[in-house]
């Protein structure tokens, strides 16, 4: 299936996970996905952390957390993995900041974030982490956050527009994407209960505002809970749950350029509450709920990254 400009995307599939863990933290560093943490089979949070060495397939242990840890975001610089948020294991939202450093196989703090909350997205622009959205208990977090590498202090962005938990965000050129999610109910809403949105809102850096794209731009699907990176010029949105009984296979990619939604082709394992990182031409999609907590491991690839 072709997308982008005729750019054609399949579907990879690595060795499982040893540990079945939903809403892990996860990095690619020097040839290797890192998972960490994350809720396992009985719904707490984990401290385990394990490597998977992308040239031999082949998965090996690492230090666990200092404390476990679920739904933390993550970025990598200069070697370095950037841990932000996430749940502990009274499962109440954190602040925390946290870095850990693959050569001593150790973890240090850095300044926590000024909203604590769990599931958010984050993005690595210039010198700065933004940190945007995510949950606290079942409710959204509309706060956008900034915390600068060199000067080590947090600033805010305007927020979200629109309370939409579990919605999925991506950044491509100069801008944040937030797409879909369960929308709240407020005072100006029709519905009086949580409804799927196929809703699509952007930030653009330069100009510091929101845009609420139109509704002949808004996601084919309504989902939430699902995954959303960019690829190839696409913004690219994966699985998660709709209105139907089971977790999503179905993938959609909006072209940047023809400024239009594509169907690609589906998830080899259909699956809701997943991680995911941007790894070159590779969005994986690591974890998650399937028939239950899932140890996948699987990559929407460029063909010519393949």
């Amino acid at each position: 299936m072709a997308a982008g400009g005729g750019r054609a995307f399949a579907w990879q599939v690595f060795p499982p996970m040893p540990t079945c863990r939903v809403y892990g933290t996860v990095a690619h560093q020097d040839g290797h996905l890192l998972v960490l943490g994350g809720c396992g089979r009985a719904g707490l949070p984990l401290d385990t952390a394990e490597t998977l060495d992308m040239a031999s397939h082949t998965w090996l242990a690492l230090a666990p957390l200092p404390t476990a840890r679920a739904g933390a975001a993550a970025v990598v610089l200069d070697g370095m993995v950037y841990a932000l948020g996430g749940m502990g294991p009274d499962t109440a939202p954190q602040a925390q900041v946290r870095v850990y450093e693959p050569r001593r196989d150790c973890w240090l703090s850095l300044p926590s974030m000024p909203t604590p909350c769990y599931g958010a997205s984050t993005f690595l622009h210039g010198n700065k982490i933004y940190v945007l959205g995510g949950r606290q208990g079942k409710l959204p977090v509309t706060a956008f956050e900034a915390f600068d590498l060199e000067t080590r202090t947090w600033t805010r962005h305007p927020s979200l527009p629109s309370r939409r938990a579990f919605a999925g965000c991506a950044m491509a050129e100069g801008s944040v994407f937030s797409l879909g999610g369960l929308q709240q109910p407020g005072p100006h809403n029709f519905y009086s209960r949580p409804h799927f949105v196929n809703t699509v809102e952007m930030f653009d850096l330069e100009h510091g505002s929101w845009t609420k794209l139109p509704r002949s731009l808004r996601m084919r699907d309504k989902r939430a809970d699902f995954v959303v990176g960019s690829l190839g010029g696409n913004i690219v949105a994966i699985g998660g749950l709709g209105n139907q009984p089971c977790p999503l296979a179905s993938v959609e990619s909006f072209s940047l350029a023809r400024r239009r939604w594509e169907v690609l082709p589906a998830m080899p394992t259909a699956r809701c509450s997943c991680s995911s990182l941007q790894a070159g031409p590779r969005l994986f999609v690591i974890g998650g709920v399937a028939q239950g907590p899932s140890q996948a491991v699987e990559a929407l690839c460029l063909r010519d990254g393949v």
